[in-house]
C-alpha cells in the first residue's frame, strides 16, 4: 500500500468516526462501555479530534 492509499483510507475512517461522534452528541445516544455510561461531552472532543485528524489526512494527500 504506498502512502497516499494509506492516508485516504484513514482520513475516510476518522470521518466517519467523526460524523458518528457528531450524531450521538447531537441525537444524544447513550453510550455504555463496560458498565460505565459515556458522557455526551466526551463525544464533541471526539469530533474535534477525529474531524482534526481526518483534515490534516486529506490536506496531507495533497501534499505527495
Amino acid at each position: 500500500m504506498n502512502k497516499k492509499t494509506y492516508y485516504y483510507t484513514v482520513s475516510v475512517i476518522f470521518s466517519i468516526i467523526a460524523l458518528l461522534h457528531l450524531l450521538r452528541a447531537l441525537y444524544g445516544w447513550e453510550t455504555e462501555v463496560a458498565g460505565v455510561i459515556i458522557p455526551i461531552w466526551f463525544s464533541w472532543v471526539a469530533v474535534a479530534l477525529a474531524g482534526y485528524l481526518a483534515f490534516r489526512g486529506f490536506v496531507s494527500i495533497k501534499k505527495l
